[in-house]
């Protein structure tokens, strides 16, 4: 039997997020009153029915602040009684949660109580600590499409089999360091590929890119470095029962050598523990690094 609790900030895609686990045969629920959870889960996934199997539950800040701080000490007594319990965290940053409110005209839903956007929006981030310090897996979806959140959801949470979900992410300095991440590693040191004009256009995904790379020893050896860490404390992470885990390499236009590093580790640890997946969080942006 597997659970998933997916909470998150107003607008960060939580709909969106249980629309792709209904779509995929999950049973799912939303804004279920979290005081209400323990009788929900004796009634679906405690039990042998099959249409119960695989259950998605959404939590919202529209509870008792009480019942919130109570999912971690749920979620991990589901744990001690066998069922597989990942608790899925959304989030956004403040501007692009105000652009997305604006945009679809929708209200808030704690604005009802007579607070404006913004001050909703903080006072939600407060109620929700204990669901995002419980989370298994934080997903940023600042800079996410519609269809880059379903494939994430689809590729990390209902894919996963045994061990943990490892996502190697490049990234742009300039365009922020994830939130989401669980390791940050900063490649803005390297020789940079941006000013040789004949690579300027290529990106880190580039066989030549990767000969320029491969070229200098402060790049191999970089790489060496972060490849040694990880293989030094991926195992103490998995014995600790870590479900997922988000390498992140930046530069400053993540094109160039961030990818070639993300590419670079994914293809050294792909089947170690699982499928190792990859990320070019700002590649489409193609702004120089």
């Amino acid at each position: 039997m597997r659970l998933i609790i997916v909470s998150g900030l107003s607008g960060s895609g939580k709909s969106v997020a249980l629309a792709m686990l209904e779509d995929l045969e999950f049973y799912c629920v939303d804004n279920i009153p979290a005081g209400l959870l323990p009788g929900f889960i004796a009634y679906t996934v405690r039990t042998s029915e099959p249409a119960y199997r695989n259950t998605a539950v959404g939590v919202d800040a529209r509870n008792r602040p009480e019942d919130l701080a109570d999912v971690p000490r749920l979620v991990a007594e589901l744990r001690r009684s066998g069922i597989d319990c990942d608790v899925l965290f959304l989030r956004a940053d403040n501007d692009t949660l105000l652009k997305r409110f604006s945009e679809t005209r929708r209200r808030h839903p704690l604005s009802r109580s007579g607070l404006g956007l913004q001050e909703a929006l903080e006072q939600e981030e407060r109620l929700l600590v204990p669901v995002a310090n419980a989370a298994d897996l934080t997903i940023d979806t600042s800079r996410l499409s519609v269809h880059e959140l379903r494939e994430l959801i689809r590729e990390r949470v209902v894919e996963r089999k045994t061990g943990p979900s490892l996502l190697f992410q490049s990234f742009a300095y300039r365009h922020g360091v994830p939130d989401d991440a669980d390791f940050v590693f900063d490649a803005r040191a390297l020789p940079n590929p941006y000013w040789e004009p004949s690579l300027r256009d290529c990106t880190g995904r580039d066989e030549a890119v990767a000969q320029f790379m491969s070229r200098h020893d402060e790049a191999t050896q970089f790489l060496a470095d972060i490849t040694d860490f990880l293989e030094r404390w991926l195992p103490s992470l998995v014995r600790s029962n870590r479900s997922y885990l988000t390498i992140a390499v930046g530069c400053t236009g993540g094109q160039h050598r961030s990818v070639y590093l993300a590419e670079r580790l994914a293809a050294h640890f792909d089947g170690r523990y699982g499928r190792a997946l990859i990320r070019h969080r700002d590649l489409a942006s193609r702004r120089h690094e």
